[in-house]
C-alpha cells in the first residue's frame, strides 16, 4: 500500500489543483418522455409505484474501504450516492402524491396528537512551579487539544479572539505577558516546547446552513459528551495557525493553515500532531423534489382532476431533470483542499491545492455517506509538509492511541442504501469503525469494521494488546429491548474482525459511561439505578462480566484514581418506580479491588435538580492533581430542586476543591467564586438547565503546588487552596 500523499514545500505541482472533469453519458432528455423502467416503475404499472423504498432492502456493504482507482471511480461513487439520496426523497413524496390522488379531503379527521414519554435520565522558563495539572487525557502521551494549556511557568488561553500568554509563576503576581489577535474564532490548541499550534474556526463552509448576525463568538458548541448530540464539527473552515513561542512575550507568525473543511477532533503524538477534518457533503443546486405542475395538497388531488398515471408521468420526469443536475455537477471543488501558507525570514510562500489525489481517497460502500474525512498530520517546530490520509465517511467520535487513530461512525439501517454483511440480520443500528495507523507525522488508512449498537463518545473505545474494544447501546429507552455490548475487534488484513463480546448487558438500559483499565472495563449503564459492570477483557475471545454494582444515579465521567479505584462523576437520581428523576451533581469514590464486588468507599452530592458542571460532560474540564490528591470541578449549584422540580436558586458559581484520598474520601476544601449567588429578587432561570447541557462559568481549572486557576471565559482567579473564596490575583480576559 502506498504511503500518505505529501504536500510538498514549493512544489509547483501542488500550485494548480489536480483536473477532476469526468466524462459521463448525458441522461435521458426528461422532456422527451420516461423510460421504459424507471425508479418508479413502468409509468403504465401504478401498482409497482408504492411498492418499496429504496431504503427498505438494503444491499450488503462491507465495512471495509476501497482505494479509488481515478477522478472517474470518486465522481461515480459520489454522485451514485447523491442520486440513491434524491431517490429515495423522491419516493416518499411520490407516496405521499398518490395518496393524495386517491383521499377527499373531506374524509379527513383531526389526528389527535400522539402523546411523547419523556425521558428522565517539555521546555519551560526559568521560573517554574515544581508540579502542576496538564490537560486531563484519556491516553497517557496522547494529548488532546483545549483552549487551555499549562507548562509550569505559562498558561497559555485562547479568550476574546487571541492567544494569550500569562506569566503564571509565582501564582500571586500571574499576569498577562502577551496577546495575539486572530483571524476567526480561535477555539482549541496545542502548546509543544516553542510551538503553538491553534484551532479557528471561520466562515460556514456551506453559506446556506446559516449566518452569524452577531459575533464570531456564536459558533456552534462541541459536541463533547455525545449522549443527544453528534461528533460533526461546526460546519465552519477551519484556520490553524501557528506560532513560535521561543520569546514568551513576543509570539511570532510562521504559518496558517486553511482548510476548506471543519474540525472534528485531534491528537498529539510526541511531536506529531494528528487532525481529523470534515469535509461538506456534494451539494447538487438545482435539484427540486415536488413536479412543479402538481399542486403541493395532501389531499383531493383526484378532485382536482390528476389521476394516477399523471402523478406518476410528472415526477418520473422531475426524477430525470434531477439526475440530470447530478451528472453535470463538478465536484472538483468538494473534494478536500488546503492553502498553505508560511511566514519564514521576511518572506511569505503560499501553497494551495487538493489534500489527496483521485487515486488515494478510500471510498465507502455503506452508501450513506457524500463527505470526506482526512487526517492531516503536522509536525510540530519543524519544516516540514503536511501529510494526509482521506476516507469517504460521515464524522465521528474520534478515539487514539499512541500508534493509531480510530474514528467511529453510527448508521442506522432505515438510512443507509446499503448494510454490513458482518451483522445479524435484525441489527438495525450499527457503528463503523475506521482504523488508521500512525507513523511519526504521517498516517495510513489501515483497516475497517462494523459492530452493532451506536457508540457513545471517545471513552466507549480502547486499544489494548493489538485489540481493539467498543461499548455500544442498541435501541432506544424506553423500549424494553434496549441494551448494550461490549466487542472486541482485531485487524485482519483490511477488515477490523470480531474476536469476542460480552452481549445483552442491562437490558432496557443505555450505557452512560465507559472507561478502560488495561484487560478490564467498566460500563455505567442506566435507567433507574447505576450499574456498573466490570468486564474482565484478559481473554479477548472470550470477554466476561466479573462483576456488578447497583447504586442510585449514574456516572458520565470515570476517572482512574489508581490500580483498584474509581473516581467517578454524575448525577444523583431519585427512583420514581418505572423511571428515575436525576438530581444533584454525585462525585463518588469506588473500590475494584475484588472485581466481582466493587464497594462505594464515598459519595458525595452536590447541589439539587438543575445543578451543572461542565466536567460532567467534558473530561477536559475535571482535574484531578494526583500529586497532590486533588480535584477541581467547575460547578452551578443550585438550591430548592425536589421531585422532578429543578432548583428554584443558583446558590454557587465557580470552581469547588476537593481533597480526595481513599482513607478520608471527599474533603471539600472550599470554591472560588465567579458569581455572586442568586436571592429571590435575583433569580435568573440559571437552575432550569438539563443535565447534558451545563452552564457553569468556570471552564477549566490549573494546578501549580498549592494554588488553584480558576478559568472562566472573561476572568482567570488565582487562589491558594488554604483561602479558595479570596484570589490574590485576577487577570481579566
Amino acid at each position: 500500500m502506498r504511503g500518505p500523499r505529501r504536500i510538498a514545500a514549493l512544489t509547483l505541482a501542488l500550485l494548480t489543483p489536480i483536473s477532476l472533469h469526468c466524462d459521463s453519458p448525458a441522461p435521458a432528455d426528461p422532456v422527451a418522455g420516461a423510460p421504459a423502467e424507471g425508479l418508479f416503475g413502468p409509468p403504465a404499472s401504478p401498482a409497482l409505484a408504492g411498492d418499496a423504498s429504496p431504503a427498505d432492502a438494503p444491499r450488503q456493504g462491507a465495512a471495509a474501504l476501497d482505494r479509488a482507482d481515478s477522478c472517474d471511480d470518486l465522481a461515480t461513487a459520489l454522485k451514485a450516492t447523491a442520486i440513491q439520496e434524491m431517490e429515495a426523497s423522491l419516493h416518499n413524496n411520490l407516496t405521499m402524491a398518490l395518496q393524495a390522488v386517491a383521499s377527499d379531503c373531506g374524509d379527513w379527521g383531526e389526528e389527535e396528537e400522539e402523546e411523547e414519554e419523556e425521558e428522565e435520565e517539555e521546555e519551560t522558563g526559568s521560573d517554574a512551579a515544581s508540579d502542576y495539572s496538564e490537560t486531563n487525557t484519556q491516553v497517557a502521551d496522547v494529548d488532546e487539544a483545549d483552549f487551555v494549556k499549562n507548562d509550569g511557568s505559562y498558561l497559555y488561553i485562547l479568550a476574546g479572539g487571541r492567544f494569550r500568554v500569562l506569566d503564571a509563576w509565582p501564582a500571586d503576581q500571574a499576569h498577562e505577558l502577551a496577546s495575539v489577535p486572530l483571524q476567526g474564532t480561535p477555539k482549541r490548541m496545542y502548546v509543544h516546547g516553542d510551538t503553538a499550534v491553534i484551532y479557528a474556526s471561520l466562515e460556514y463552509v456551506d453559506p446556506s446552513l446559516g449566518s452569524d448576525p452577531w459575533s464570531d463568538a456564536a459558533v456552534e458548541p462541541d459536541c463533547t459528551y455525545g449522549y443527544d448530540c453528534e461528533f460533526t464539527g461546526d460546519g465552519r473552515k477551519l484556520l490553524v495557525t501557528v506560532l513560535d513561542l521561543a520569546d514568551r512575550a513576543k509570539p511570532r507568525l510562521v504559518r496558517e493553515i486553511e482548510f476548506n473543511g471543519s474540525y472534528l477532533n485531534s491528537r498529539r503524538i510526541g511531536d506529531a500532531v494528528h487532525t481529523a477534518l470534515v469535509f461538506p457533503e456534494l451539494d447538487v443546486g438545482g435539484m427540486t423534489y415536488w413536479p412543479q405542475s402538481l399542486p403541493d395538497a395532501w389531499c383531493g388531488l383526484g378532485q382536482q382532476g390528476f389521476t394516477t398515471q399523471d402523478v406518476l408521468q410528472r415526477f418520473e420526469a422531475l426524477r430525470l431533470a434531477n439526475l440530470q443536475q447530478i451528472e453535470q455537477a463538478p465536484i472538483k471543488d468538494l473534494l478536500p483542499s488546503v492553502r498553505d501558507t508560511w511566514h519564514l525570514g521576511g518572506v511569505t510562500w503560499t501553497m494551495q491545492g487538493p489534500l489527496s489525489a483521485c487515486d488515494e481517497v478510500f471510498l465507502s460502500s455503506t452508501g450513506d455517506s457524500r463527505s470526506f474525512v482526512s487526517l492531516v498530520s503536522l509536525a510540530v517546530g519543524k519544516l516540514a509538509p503536511l501529510a494526509t490520509t482521506t476516507i469517504m465517511s460521515r464524522p465521528g467520535p474520534v478515539y487514539a492511541s499512541k500508534d493509531s487513530l480510530y474514528l467511529a461512525v453510527r448508521h442506522d439501517k432505515a438510512q443507509s442504501a446499503a448494510w454490513f454483511p458482518e451483522l445479524a440480520a435484525d441489527v438495525n443500528e450499527a457503528t463503523s469503525v475506521h482504523k488508521f495507523a500512525l507513523d511519526g507525522a504521517t498516517s495510513e488508512y489501515a483497516a475497517s469494521g462494523a459492530v452493532k449498537g451506536r457508540i457513545l463518545n471517545q471513552f466507549a473505545m480502547d486499544e489494548y494488546e493489538g485489540a481493539l474494544r467498543v461499548a455500544t447501546t442498541s435501541g432506544w429507552l424506553p423500549d424494553p429491548d434496549v441494551h448494550s455490548t461490549v466487542i472486541v475487534l482485531r485487524e485482519k488484513g483490511s477488515r477490523l474482525r470480531e474476536e469476542g463480546r460480552v452481549d445483552h448487558l442491562a437490558p432496557s438500559e443505555d450505557i452512560r459511561s465507559v472507561r478502560y483499565k488495561g484487560d478490564i472495563g467498566f460500563v455505567v449503564t442506566f435507567k433507574k439505578t447505576d450499574p456498573l459492570f466490570v468486564l474482565d477483557l484478559s481473554d479477548p475471545r472470550a470477554p466476561s462480566v466479573a462483576g456488578e454494582l447497583k447504586i442510585p444515579g449514574f456516572s458520565t465521567y470515570m476517572h482512574i484514581l489508581d490500580d483498584d479505584h474509581l473516581l467517578t462523576m454524575g448525577y444523583d437520581a431519585a427512583d420514581q418506580g418505572d423511571f428515575a428523576w436525576f438530581e444533584g451533581l454525585q462525585l463518588q469514590i469506588i473500590d475494584t479491588t475484588d472485581l466481582s464486588q466493587p464497594v462505594v468507599l464515598d459519595k458525595e452530592v452536590i447541589g439539587t435538580r438543575g445543578s451543572t458542571s461542565e466536567a460532567a460532560t467534558n473530561h477536559l474540564a475535571f482535574t484531578y492533581f494526583r500529586s497532590r490528591d486533588l480535584l477541581a470541578v467547575p460547578m452551578t449549584i443550585c438550591a430548592g430542586g425536589s421531585g422532578g422540580d429543578f432548583g428554584d436558586l443558583m446558590t454557587f458559581s465557580g470552581l469547588l476543591v476537593y481533597r480526595v484520598t481513599i482513607a478520608g474520601g471527599f474533603e471539600l476544601l472550599g470554591g472560588v467564586p465567579h458569581e455572586a449567588p442568586e436571592t429571590p429578587e435575583t433569580a435568573s432561570g440559571k437552575c432550569n438547565n438539563w443535565w447534558t447541557d451545563s452552564n457553569s462559568k468556570v471552564q477549566r481549572s490549573v494546578f501549580m503546588e498549592d494554588w488553584v486557576y480558576s478559568i472562566a471565559r472573561d476572568m482567570i482567579h488565582v487562589a491558594h487552596i488554604d483561602d479558595l473564596a479570596h484570589p490574590v490575583a485576577s487577570i481579566p480576559l
